[in-house]
């Protein structure tokens, strides 16, 4: 039961152990507890095996996506002033905010958002709100909408005539 416990933890087989802690190495042997460190002060420990040792093709790194993100904001009456001023503070907050419009009872916030892959760049977007809330002093609406398009899609809808971008672009406008 432990050892399958621990496979499920740390998403490595049963018979792998760390070798960096007493009673973890391979061969199951005592660990030696009155040994020197094999690193230094400070060094930087390397507890897995190099990929090319270890015979598995070296992989490139994911690199980061943009995507063009429109949430949608609604709730009771704000006024506008107030709203404003909260939109403004977050558009500074957000350093890839782009524009936004409201109206006293809802709003829509488009920005470009860098994430990995489309469910990243999705869950920053629902935090977005919750998150700046309190520090923008946004209203305590609710998401009630939310697209993300890839920067590929999103530059495709615009050379075809659909989903222009806001007449007004960059800033908080009212609609």
């Amino acid at each position: 039961m432990e050892r399958r416990r621990e496979a499920a933890l740390t998403g490595r087989t049963a018979g792998r152990r760390l070798t960096s802690i007493d009673g973890g190495r391979e061969d199951s042997g005592p660990a030696d507890p009155a040994g020197p460190p094999q690193h230094g002060p400070g060094a930087v420990r390397n507890n897995r095996p190099d990929r090319q040792e270890a015979g598995e093709p070296p992989t490139v790194p994911e690199q980061a996506r943009l995507w063009h993100v429109v949430l949608s904001v609604s709730g009771p009456v704000t006024p506008l002033p107030e709203l404003r001023a909260g939109l403004e503070r977050l558009a500074h907050d957000h350093s890839f905010f782009l524009t936004a419009r409201y109206a006293a009872d809802h709003a829509e916030i488009r920005y470009w958002e860098q994430a990995r892959d489309l469910h990243d760049a999705a869950a920053i977007a629902l935090r977005l709100w919750g998150e700046h809330k309190a520090t923008a002093k946004l209203p305590p609406w609710e998401i009630v909408g939310l697209e993300v398009v890839d920067r590929a899609t999103y530059h495709k809808r615009v050379a075809e005539g659909f989903g222009d971008p806001p007449p007004q672009l960059g800033g908080v406008h009212p609609y």
